[in-house]
């Protein structure tokens, strides 16, 4: 995920419609089920790639759960654009879509979920932009707001709840910021100080010596940054200034184990960063390469994941956005899952420590979610 998890990321206005409400899908009792999948198949970039591991990773699912759900799945090519996105999908809904799955970022998930509106047709987007989610949207990505919740309340129960939150002064790192205080509050842990940065390596270098500062006051240092950005600068720096990972706990807001270079950073040694269920995880790496002849895209889990959702939702009699947050808890391809009301996600994440070098988990994934706070 890492940077993956920033790339899709906040690229649309707010349009969530509230909470969502129950019993207005279409009926599916006992029939096959439509899924129109909307991916940028023709996309620039690594588009057709990542298009190719969700539609596999969907197409795995649907074997999986043949034996009580039938799934048809047809994809629609948004081209990576989110008018086009938003004509795919009311051609879908035209050609008796049950429900959507995708698209894939939130500009184009906005726009599907107003263009389809008036259909009643629930939208499963792949975007982790909980802006869009609520009416007919859900997310399906891993959110700041989750993994914040998870890491955070760790924190807490660990003795570690004065936290120094270091964030990017970008859209991203705002929301990652706003996240992380929202989860501070929900676990009594207590945010000792807030440091932005411009991101840029000179932002970078300039801000050290504050937030070097600010943690020998606190009990740990909480990077948003991923791997791709801002983390392994502070990595080598903070540490170079005198921060010692031994007595200060690090945390991120990412995963540090993509790619895995990062795991030999000396100043993220002993940090803490939450993950996917690793024994879920593995099993489905393991079968969609079975199936498929490579590994999964870092983000191809999110197609599986869409598929379980519907399958079991299907199970209740409807497809409406209310429906999907009824039917509850999924098992996912990285542990298990359920919707909230508001058209956001909860998974069940667990929590690592690099140790070593390698990756060690400290606090496994639930295997059944209770309240807030996981």
């Amino acid at each position: 995920m890492g940077a993956l998890l920033l790339t899709f990321v906040l690229t649309a206005c707010q349009i969530g419609g509230g909470p969502i409400g129950l019993g207005t899908g279409p009926r599916v009792n006992g029939q096959t089920v439509e899924v129109a999948m909307l991916l940028p198949m023709s996309g620039g970039g690594g588009d057709a790639l990542l298009s190719r591991s969700l539609e596999n990773a969907a197409r795995l699912a649907a074997a999986d759960v043949a034996d009580n759900a039938t799934i048809n799945i047809t994809v629609y090519d948004t081209a990576g654009n989110a008018s086009t996105a938003a004509t795919r999908a009311q051609e879908a809904v035209g050609n008796g879509a049950d429900v959507i799955v995708g698209p894939l970022r939130s500009d184009a998930a906005a726009a599907v979920g107003v263009a389809v509106a008036n259909s009643n047709v629930a939208v499963l987007s792949f975007s982790n932009n909980t802006e869009i989610a609520g009416g007919n949207v859900l997310v399906l990505g891993y959110t700041f707001a989750n993994t914040a919740d998870r890491i955070v309340s760790y924190a807490a129960r660990q003795g570690r709840g004065n936290i120094v939150l270091v964030h990017a002064s970008n859209l991203a790192g705002e929301v990652a910021r706003d996240a992380v205080r929202t989860a501070a509050a929900r676990s009594g842990a207590n945010i000792t100080a807030t440091i932005p940065y411009e991101f840029s390596q000179v932002g970078v270098v300039n801000v050290v010596p504050q937030v070097t500062s600010a943690a020998r006051n606190s009990d740990a240092v909480l990077l948003t940054s991923d791997s791709a950005g801002a983390l392994p600068l502070f990595a080598q720096l903070l540490q170079e200034n005198g921060l010692n990972p031994a007595t200060t706990q690090m945390m991120g807001l990412t995963r540090w184990d993509i790619p895995p270079a990062t795991l030999e950073f000396s100043g993220l040694q002993g940090g803490w960063f939450a993950l996917p269920d690793t024994g879920a995880a593995a099993d489905f790496n393991a079968r969609y390469a079975a199936t498929n002849g490579a590994a999964p895209h870092a983000l191809g889990s999110l197609g599986y994941d869409a598929i379980r959702a519907v399958a079991q939702t299907a199970g209740t009699g409807r497809l409406g956005a209310g429906d999907f947050v009824a039917a509850g808890q999924v098992d996912g391809a990285g542990g298990v899952f359920r919707f909230l009301n508001d058209g956001t996600i909860q998974r069940a994440l667990a929590v690592a420590a690099i140790v070593n070098q390698q990756v060690s988990i400290v606090d496994p994934a639930p295997r059944r979610l209770g309240g807030a706070g996981l």
